[in-house]
């Protein structure tokens, strides 16, 4: 999917078949550095982010995943730092490597309303890979593609043993872009849900 995306999307232009951004009408503001920090910190101590931090952690510890860390709060302490540098790290790559070409991290899925639902589910994969350049264009999200499995596989280092695989780290590559994705598909199809499902007459 990152080779196809890769080849259909060139420098600075618009995949094909993408539905128009609503937002693309408002001038395009480039990140600067700063912006850049307050997206890492946003993103690496956010709300959002540390409450998916408890509930990740929550259920591991439940589960007793890994089972060096055992089922009590020191386990469930040592699972929520695990995620957190792991997810501070893929968070600075991001960062530090898109400032290189000028990819921008700040990601804002917008819905393809209107569009058939194979091309609306389509949409929600493609934007899981997209990102922005300097000129608000679409463009590969290349520096999301080196730091989710960068960072995955860097954090083997001081992962438990049990965790720290070649196979652990793609499966968690692949958790981290099917989270992403699945986030995509609830801002696309939630909405519509609500109003077939609350809808009154």
């Amino acid at each position: 999917m990152v080779l196809v995306v890769g080849t259909v999307v060139a420098a600075g232009q618009t995949a094909p078949s993408l539905p128009p951004d609503p937002a693309s009408s408002v001038p395009y503001r480039p990140i600067t550095a700063r912006g850049r920090f307050n997206w890492f910190v946003d993103n690496t101590i956010g709300p959002e982010s540390l409450a998916i931090g408890l509930f990740s952690s929550g259920f591991g510890t439940a589960t007793d995943r890994p089972k060096e860390y055992g089922t009590h709060w020191d386990g469930f302490g040592k699972r929520y730092g695990m995620r957190l540098t792991g997810v501070s790290t893929g968070n600075a790559m991001e960062a530090g490597l898109g400032a290189i070409w000028g990819e921008d991290p700040r990601y804002r899925y917008y819905r393809a309303v209107g569009e058939p639902l194979k091309d609306r589910m389509r949409h929600v994969a493609m934007m899981t890979l997209l990102s922005r350049n300097r000129q608000g264009h679409l463009m590969p999200a290349y520096a999301r593609y080196l730091a989710t499995p960068g960072s995955n596989f860097l954090s083997n280092t001081w992962r438990a043993d049990s965790e720290a695989t070649t196979g652990a780290a793609i499966l968690r590559t692949a958790w981290g872009f099917l989270g992403l994705m699945s986030k995509n598909a609830f801002t696309e199809f939630w909405p519509d849900i609500q109003r077939r499902a609350f809808h009154r007459k």
